[in-house]
C-alpha cells in the first residue's frame, strides 16, 4: 500500500512549489488507493461466485495486471509497481496450488501485518517510514526531510498507521478464519477504503500542520 506521484502539485513560474492542500494532495494518491482496494478483490468475488475459486484468482490477477500497466503509463515508481504485481503472482500461484480460497485470502492480510510491523521498527530504527512514503505524494525539499519537526511527525503518523495495520489485520484474520468469505469481504472493505481515506485526511492535515512553522536553516 504505497501508491504516489506528484502531479497535483502545481509549479510557479519560478518553479516554486505551491503550498500543499489537503485535497491537492489527497487526489494525488487517492485514486490508486480505491483501484488497488476495490478491483482486485471485486474480481475475484465475482470470479468466485460465477466460476469458483481458479476464476476469481484469474480475475483478480488480470485486474491486477491492468492495474499495473495503467500505473506504468502514468509514470509511478517502477520498482513499487513491479513488487505490488510480483506479490499478486505469488499470491495467486499459491492459492491455486492450496485450492483455497482461506489461504488466498489470508496472505494480504499477513503482507498488511508485516507492514504495521515495518512501520513500528522504522520508528525504532529513527527511520519513519510515513516520512518516506510521503515524499511519493508531495516533493518536500531535502533541508525539511532533514529538519527535527519532520522526524517528529512522520514518527508520531507511523505509530499510528503501524497499529492501523496490526489491528486491522488481527480484526481480519479472525474473520476468515472463522467467519464466511462474505462476511470477510465485508469487514475488508469497512476496515480498508472508508479507514484509509479517514487516516489520509488526518495525516496530511497533521504534517502540513505540523510542519508549517518549520523554517530551512540559516545559510552563512
Amino acid at each position: 500500500m504505497v501508491p504516489g506521484a506528484i502531479g497535483a502539485v502545481e509549479e510557479r513560474e519560478d518553479h516554486g512549489l505551491t503550498e500543499p492542500t489537503v485535497w491537492g494532495v489527497l487526489m494525488t494518491g487517492l485514486p490508486g488507493v480505491l483501484r488497488e482496494g476495490f478491483l482486485p478483490l471485486g474480481a475475484f468475488y465475482a470470479g468466485l461466485e460465477l466460476s469458483g475459486l481458479a476464476a476469481g484468482i484469474v480475475a483478480s490477477a488480470l485486474a491486477s495486471v491492468l492495474i499495473y500497466l495503467y500505473e506504468r503509463r502514468r509514470g509511478r515508481d517502477a520498482l513499487l509497481v513491479r513488487l505490488s504485481l510480483g506479490f499478486v503472482a505469488i499470491q495467486s500461484v499459491v492459492g491455486l496450488v492450496a485450492h483455497s480460497a482461506t489461504v488466498y485470502l489470508a496472505q494480504p492480510v499477513l503482507l498488511a501485518a508485516a507492514w504495521g510491523l515495518v512501520f513500528v521498527i522504522s520508528v525504532v530504527v529513527g527511520r519513519p517510514l510515513a516520512g518516506s512514503l510521503a515524499s511519493a505524494w508531495y516533493p518536500f525539499p531535502q533541508w525539511l526531510k532533514e529538519s527535527a519537526d519532520f522526524k517528529r511527525v512522520y514518527t508520531v503518523e507511523s505509530l499510528v498507521w503501524g497499529a492501523y495495520f496490526l489491528g486491522r489485520s488481527a480484526l481480519r484474520l479472525a474473520i476468515l478464519l472463522h467467519g464466511s468469505i462474505g462476511g470477510f469481504l465485508v469487514i475488508t472493505f469497512l476496515t480498508g477504503t472508508p479507514v484509509t481515506i479517514l487516516l489520509l485526511v488526518w495525516s496530511i492535515r497533521y504534517a502540513i500542520r505540523g510542519l508549517a512553522e518549520t523554517e530551512p536553516p540559516a545559510t552563512a
